[in-house]
């Protein structure tokens, strides 16, 4: 297992641009990929609520979709750009292989790891089951409580969202007690938690932190804008160190060196049939 020691610094010599430059939000109209972006993310701020969680959750957990080995998932990605990302306009599946070479680099003794970083976005094929993208990619967040300041266009984008104005959801806490942990929570719908679901549910052997890294990977608001630790047990806490080491390589990879992916499969198919082999129920 992964040992504190072995962090990384913050800034990764690897990043392909100045790290302030990731992620850059500011909105301007004329250009397409930020303009994609904001639509998607009204949308998404728009219809996130907590009967829409709820609904979603009932929909994709029954796990009845469809039957796809998890490289047959991963070579879908080949068809998908994410609509919610600034930082890429390239497929989905040239991202996945970008995070796991470099965590494959700096981790070497922990192909689970590697693996992580192979498929952390495999819950995205939702987009290919008639899912719009604001429901399934982008920054993910609780519902059932007040929408945080570090939300990404938190100040434009939930005006239309009607749990804004629900006494029961509209408070700091809304429905939940402090501490309770993020077990505990509702997120708003997307790739994160699908995946989480699919790969519990197929009786995958990744390591707990792996799963975590998967599950809260898009969480940003917490791991990295510094809201809803009030909602974290001491576990949570420790947790948060390994999703942000997970971070690093998901985040600063986008527009790096793009991989030979057909020389890397076997090695990778390795890692699948050791850890999540076969058909899985999607």
């Amino acid at each position: 297992m992964l040992d504190v020691s072995e962090l990384m610094r913050p800034e990764p010599a690897f990043a392909s641009k100045p790290i302030g430059r990731y992620r850059d939000y500011n909105i301007d109209h004329e250009d397409p990929i930020k303009e994609r972006v904001r639509i998607t993310y009204t949308q998404m701020h728009t219809n996130q609520t907590m009967d829409y969680v709820k609904r979603k959750m009932a929909e994709w957990l029954s796990f009845d979709k469809f039957e796809a080995t998890i490289m047959e998932a991963l070579e879908s990605l080949n068809d998908l750009v994410d609509e919610s990302d600034p930082d890429v306009d390239i497929p989905n599946i040239v991202h996945a292989f970008q995070t796991a070479e470099r965590i494959r680099a700096v981790h070497p003794n922990h192909d689970w790891f590697h693996l992580v970083g192979l498929i952390h976005d495999l819950g995205k094929v939702m987009a290919f089951k008639g899912e719009p993208q604001w429901s399934v990619v982008g920054d993910t967040f609780p519902v059932g409580c007040a929408w945080a300041n570090s939300i990404v266009y938190k100040d434009t984008t939930f005006s239309r969202n009607p749990d804004t104005y629900d006494p029961r959801y509209n408070t700091t806490l809304g429905i939940y007690k402090e501490n309770c942990g993020l077990d505990n929570i509702l997120m708003s719908w997307g790739h994160d938690e699908y995946l989480y679901r699919v790969l519990v549910h197929n009786k995958t052997t990744i390591p707990k932190q792996g799963l975590n890294m998967i599950r809260f990977h898009s969480f940003y608001p917490w791991h990295s804008g510094g809201d809803y630790d009030f909602l974290c047990s001491e576990d949570d806490l420790e947790m948060k160190k390994w999703v942000l080491e997970f971070n690093k390589f998901d985040l600063y990879t986008k527009g790096g060196i793009t991989p030979d992916i057909k020389e890397l499969k076997p090695y990778y198919q390795s890692l699948i049939d050791k850890y999540i082999p076969g058909l899985i129920k999607w």
